[in-house]
């Protein structure tokens, strides 16, 4: 292998990023579109702060808005979900932080309960990150997958707090896809 096989030229650089920030305005338009077609429907806000697995801070800003249908409707609780749109910014350290935003379906079961339900979600959307690397990890591509998981409370009056994994990855697209996660607590608001 020579020197000139493992780096990249500086137009290849160019290109990369030329398609990163492509992708990165892609998915914001997408973001602002799908907020834009929900306005007349009741929305919840979201902020979210949390740690990644490389000890970098998260902090995250979402819109979600609710599929406004339930399925398996028992004397436990039903499915129910929402749409969730988010900007999360990545604090690394000087020269990784990190920028995304994401649209993702999630699926939730909520318990029933009069004052206080509890719930569990889960969902797969898509994101795009301003930058591939997130403090030593090297994202491969912009464009990611966003698994996550999470569990929480519904109080009267519309607010939840609850405990959420993310994950994202671009499923082996482009390499070297190390994937990063973050943990966090989550509270929201309906207005």
């Amino acid at each position: 292998m020579t020197l000139s096989e493992c780096y990249p030229t500086i137009e290849e650089k160019k290109i990369r990023t030329d398609l990163m920030n492509k992708l990165f305005t892609v998915t914001a338009a997408a973001v602002i579109a799908l907020s834009q077609a929900y306005v007349a429907n009741a929305a919840d806000f979201s902020v979210s702060v949390g740690r990644t697995g490389q000890s970098s801070t998260t902090a995250r800003l979402g819109l979600q808005f609710d599929f406004n249908r339930s399925w398996w409707q028992t004397d436990t609780g039903r499915l129910t979900g929402y749409w969730d749109a988010g900007y999360t910014f990545w604090k690394g350290d000087d020269r990784s932080d990190n920028h995304s935003l994401s649209l993702a379906p999630v699926f939730v079961y909520e318990f029933n309960g009069d004052s206080v339900k509890p719930y569990i979600e889960a969902g797969i959307g898509i994101a795009g990150f301003s930058r591939t690397h997130v403090e030593d990890r090297d994202l491969g591509s912009a464009f990611q997958f966003e698994d996550r998981i999470g569990a929480g409370l519904r109080f009267a009056g519309g607010h939840s707090l609850g405990i959420r994994a993310i994950h994202y990855s671009n499923a082996g697209i482009k390499g070297p896809n190390d994937g990063v996660e973050t943990y966090s607590l989550n509270y929201s608001m309906a207005f």
